[in-house]
């Protein structure tokens, strides 16, 4: 599976869960909601950014455009996802589901994209890991089950 497609399958299921439980949160009690709007939020921003950071550090290969597309496939999962999960909670009817595939859409890809955009940023900042390679060793000790050159 291509990692764009596996981004933005994640972040588009988890952005229209998100959506569900906060609408949840709305109908049954309804003075919690806005703390709850802002928590979720925040948990979405620290999803994307440590997995962009995560991408970044490990020094994925155009890391750039795989968030780009993830954004695009997120947004408009996650506004489909939305719709059919809140019309079990709070009975939203297929009405919702224009905009949800048009505004909701655009503010979850850029959510997604902006931040992948820190994430990778803050990723490629971090110092990279260092490989054991040919003529490195570990810091405790040669690897089991080998013998060093000369010795039989």
């Amino acid at each position: 599976m291509r990692a764009w497609l596996a981004r933005g399958s994640w972040t588009g299921l988890v952005h229209g869960g998100v959506q569900v439980g906060t609408s949840a949160v709305e109908v049954h009690s309804p003075g919690a909601a806005s703390s709850v709007r802002y928590i979720a939020l925040g948990l979405l921003v620290v999803i994307g950014l440590l997995w962009a950071a995560l991408d970044a550090w490990r020094g994925l290969e155009d890391r750039g455009m795989v968030w780009f597309f993830a954004g695009l496939v997120a947004g408009p999962l996650a506004g489909l996802v939305g719709v059919v999960g809140r019309s079990w909670v709070d009975r939203t009817g297929l009405e919702a589901l224009g905009p949800a595939l048009t505004g909701g859409a655009a503010f979850t890809a850029l959510l997604v994209m902006a931040t992948a955009v820190v994430g990778l940023a803050v990723g490629g900042a971090l110092p990279q890991p260092r490989e054991v390679g040919s003529g490195e060793q570990r810091a405790d000790g040669p690897h089991r089950g080998t013998t060093p050159a000369g010795r039989s």
